[in-house]
């Protein structure tokens, strides 16, 4: 009988990571908590933030045994590419986003890539989307749906690319979801309450899993005639859908 050749490649495993600070935990299972014990390797986006979740997951590797790679918007595929040695010499790597799943809306998905070109294993593992969370709490399509990340900073051209998504939404019964960064949430709010039909739907998932989370879905018209309400600078998601 032939013997099968055992693989001496490490696997890369996608760790989620929460997407706030949580006194306790309610989104990471158990058995990713235990992989990200076992390792001593990782690819992350902050070192520092990467550290305090190490330090929440507890009992982990020490620190000063485990390894670390930046990989951030600014780091190019050459340097990206280096974080496969590791893998292809029999180690298994962590790749951990800044919040929530690696690789979706975020930079890691150029290692996962690279990953499979090796023919290195790739383990998804389980944890907290806020673009899915944030489609199952809206009440809309969840057939149809597409995710832009930021808009446009510029205001006008913000307003023209919502109407922009409005209309798509309408031709295509799409939910469209979208971010801004925190501190120009309440800007991007005014902008679509002022730009859309008022029979669009228009949902706001703000501060996902956290104790003060609150998710907000109704009709521009609706949110018009509701009491002002400011978003601050805290993290979140942004829904549209208007119906064909």
């Amino acid at each position: 009988m032939n013997s099968v050749k055992q693989s001496t490649k490490g696997s890369l495993y996608l760790i989620p990571t929460t997407l706030g600070k949580t006194p306790e935990n309610n989104t990471i299972p158990d058995f990713v908590l235990q992989k990200i014990r076992e390792l001593d390797f990782f690819v992350v986006e902050n070192i520092k933030s990467a550290v305090r979740y190490l330090q929440w997951v507890g009992d982990t590797v020490p620190e000063y045994e485990i390894e670390f790679r930046v990989l951030n918007k600014k780091t190019p595929v050459h340097e990206i590419t280096s974080f496969l040695k590791p893998l292809k010499d029999g180690t298994d790597v962590g790749l951990m986003s800044e919040a929530g799943c690696p690789a979706v809306a975020d930079p890691g998905s150029e290692l996962v890539r690279l990953a499979h070109s090796s023919g290195i294993r790739v383990v998804p593992m389980v944890g907290p989307s806020s673009i899915l969370l944030a489609l199952m709490a809206s009440g809309m399509n969840g057939q149809q749906f597409a995710f832009h990340g930021y808009l446009p900073i510029d205001s006008a051209a913000r307003r023209r690319q919502l109407r922009k998504l409005e209309q798509e939404s309408m031709q295509n019964n799409r939910t469209q979801i979208f971010m801004e960064a925190p501190q120009r949430n309440d800007a991007l709010l005014n902008d679509i309450l002022e730009s859309c039909h008022p029979e669009t739907r228009f949902c706001t998932a703000t501060n996902l899993t956290l104790p003060d989370e609150q998710v907000i879905s109704r009709s521009i018209d609706d949110w018009r005639k509701s009491e002002e309400i400011a978003l601050g600078k805290n993290p979140t998601l942004f829904l549209l859908h208007r119906s064909p």
